[in-house]
């Protein structure tokens, strides 16, 4: 049986991409893609680009099921995870919960923060930026990480670079994983739009099958420098990994590290 879940209608509403691919499926595609020794590389990676004080406040951003918050939460951090998945949530809690951490997990929109001026830190990892359809909600989240943090507080951003990808780019891909389950990839680039558009079908041992997808909106650093420059957070560096590897042409991902400005006070000098 095929089920389509790139755009399930139902009546006049239709299902956004980011709602439907990440469900269970979503393992069954990554999941032996994200070990554990490259999920503790990046959480090292993480840490030595915020430089944080023991006990910051630090949100995760599209936590997704907590492969980055719950380590860092082991590490002695005060870890908030965000995501609009519920299946990844639950996921999320019952694994803190194994590991004997305390995560405050919350279900919600990137758009819509519920939170102001509270985290030393928010991180947005594995290309969890550009997925509306239009730049104006993009940016939307770039003004919500700004009123989440407290002044000075950092935005750690990590995701594809769009310049590797255009340059080494494969229109079609196929791969088998270790239980014989086969993903098939199709992906177009619209280099006028900036945005990625990838078809997935899933075909298991068993015969199932299923069709998924994402569409992305790939920024160039220039155009990730300017929007963070619209909603107020100053760039401080660029790399092409969190490994703080130097940012070329060939880096496959992109890191930007900005800052929310600190507060100044004026100081009052008397008459004479």
């Amino acid at each position: 049986m095929t089920r389509r879940t790139v755009r399930e209608q139902s009546g006049t509403t239709s299902i956004p991409w980011y709602v439907s691919l990440f469900g269970e499926e979503y393992f069954d595609i990554y999941g032996t893609l994200l070990p554990d020794e490259r999920t503790t590389r990046e959480v090292e990676g993480i840490e030595k680009l915020l430089a944080l004080p023991p006990r910051s406040h630090i949100l995760d951003l599209a936590c997704g099921h907590g492969r980055h918050a719950i380590p860092l939460a082991e590490h002695g951090y005060q870890v908030t995870g965000q995501d609009l998945s519920e299946v990844f949530l639950e996921r999320a809690r019952a694994d803190a919960q194994a590991r004997g951490v305390q995560v405050n997990w919350v279900h919600g929109d990137m758009r819509e923060l519920p939170f102001v001026a509270e985290f030393d830190a928010i991180i947005n990892i594995f290309t969890a930026f550009g997925y509306f359809d239009s730049d104006a909600e993009n940016q939307q989240v770039l003004h919500q990480v700004h009123g989440a943090l407290r002044p000075g507080g950092r935005f750690l951003l990590e995701l594809m670079h769009r310049d590797a990808l255009v340059r080494g780019f494969q229109p079609f891909g196929v791969s088998r994983r270790e239980d014989g389950l086969m993903v098939v990839e199709e992906r177009r680039f619209d280099q006028c739009s900036g945005r990625s558009t990838v078809e997935l079908t899933l075909i298991y041992p068993d015969g199932r099958r299923t069709e998924l997808a994402h569409h992305t909106r790939v920024y160039t650093p220039t155009e990730l420098i300017a929007m963070l420059s619209r909603s107020a957070l100053e760039v401080e560096a660029t790399y092409g990994g969190l490994d703080a590897s130097a940012l070329t042409l060939d880096s496959r991902r992109l890191v930007v590290l900005a800052r929310k400005p600190a507060l100044v006070v004026a100081g009052c000098r008397g008459r004479r």
